[in-house]
């Protein structure tokens, strides 16, 4: 089965969908799948190869917000380039302009949604949503929901990985929806990477001893994440006891949380990590994650840390809400400083040795990335039965 992926979002310079399609091409069984990543780029070409597929670009000018990503503007070229590759199956894995072109194109071939972006949450709600009630705001962003009513006529699939988002769209009026929760890398993260000489060097850094609790965050400088919030509940969670909070990352924004940050000694910016062992050697050895955005479609980072062994502290809307197991951290009302706080505090002040026994019992029933392809490419397989289409 040969599965294109129109991929509006791909960019080479980095960032999650990228990390998403290699890890796809990756699970990708050679004589069962071949995935071809179809994305907007400086010219039409092959830019990628391996065993389970390939990349390749149209050529696409520049997205004039961020001139790392291109989109698709040239809806005949697309076109041409699905009419070349003969799909069998065919994805969009973005809400916007992509998959109504890829509806407009005519051939019989089965297509699916992937919901891997829910700009209600990380948009419209986050900024209206201290004025008015979250119905109040679907009645005004009506025209988006009609979009996705639309598109859900002529793609046989919605593909989400988060229950929370897959109930919003069922309710919202959208019929295909399958729930298939992404998952962690198969063997690199596990409770037994935690090093207690790593935790006693990060809380130096925060200019603690190791008495002190380690939070670790994880996320791009951007207004979503709500940085300045989590360092504020940090701060007022910090006067009960010693508290270090250590952020990994970097974006546009970062001169305002450069400036959040400088309010609270303990609290330490520090760069993205590129190295995944090293990634998952810091979750391990932390004493609990902590997240303030509520607007991801799923966590990956709630899961990397639950499969650690890390206890989480999150907010309860989206995908981190979604990773949440009882007695193991703290959920909290989503958007809420104060509510941030407590819980920090509240977890702090209960059993935190008693949270991270717990998860880490649990570690190894966090799923893998390869259960998340295997599950989806079955999903296309069993519907190119049901539904049997030719590729044009």
């Amino acid at each position: 089965m040969r599965i294109v992926d129109v991929c509006a979002f791909y960019s080479p310079h980095g960032g999650g969908v990228k990390t998403y399609v290699e890890r796809k091409l990756a699970a990708a069984r050679p004589g069962r799948e071949e995935v071809i990543i179809l994305a907007p780029g400086k010219s039409d070409g092959v830019i990628h190869e391996a065993p389970g597929g390939s990349i390749r670009t149209v050529k696409a000018p520049f997205f004039p917000l961020d001139r790392r990503y291109r989109y698709f503007q040239d809806e005949p070229a697309l076109h041409a380039a699905l009419d070349e590759l003969r799909p069998d199956f065919v994805e969009c894995s973005s809400p916007w302009g992509s998959p109504s072109m890829v509806a407009r194109w005519e051939a019989d071939v089965p297509r699916a949604l992937i919901m891997h972006a829910d700009p209600l949450s990380a948009y419209a709600y986050r900024w209206f949503g201290h004025v008015a009630s979250r119905e109040m705001i679907d009645k005004g962003f009506d025209w988006f929901w009609r979009h996705l009513r639309k598109l859900d006529e002529s793609f046989e699939l919605v593909i989400s990985a988060s229950p929370s988002l897959s109930a919003r769209l069922i309710e919202g009026g959208m019929t295909g929806v399958h729930t298939i929760p992404m998952g962690v890398e198969k063997g690199l993260f596990d409770p037994a990477r935690r090093d207690t000489d790593l935790r006693a060097r990060l809380l130096q850094r925060c200019g603690l001893g190791p008495e002190a609790t380690l939070l670790v965050a994880l996320g791009r400088h951007a207004s979503e994440k709500r940085w300045p919030m989590v360092f504020d509940a940090v701060t007022a969670a910090a006067y009960q006891r010693p508290i270090g909070l250590i952020l990994f990352g970097d974006g546009r924004e970062r001169s305002r949380v450069v400036r959040a940050a400088g309010l609270n000694p303990h609290i330490h910016l520090a760069a993205p990590v590129t190295d995944r062992q090293d990634l998952a050697t810091i979750l391990a050895s932390a004493d609990a994650l902590v997240h303030g955005c509520e607007a991801e479609t799923f966590c990956m980072v709630a899961a990397e840390a639950k499969a650690s062994g890390l206890p989480i502290i999150v907010p309860d809307e989206g995908g981190a809400s979604d990773q949440f197991v009882e007695g193991q951290g703290a959920r909290y009302r989503a958007r809420s400083g104060a509510a941030l706080a407590a819980a920090i505090a509240d977890f702090l002040a209960g059993d935190p040795q008693g949270a991270r026994w717990r998860a880490t019992a649990t570690a190894a029933s966090v799923p893998t990335m390869e259960a998340h392809f295997e599950s989806l490419f079955d999903l296309y397989a069993r519907q190119q039965v049901t539904i049997p289409h030719v590729a044009a």
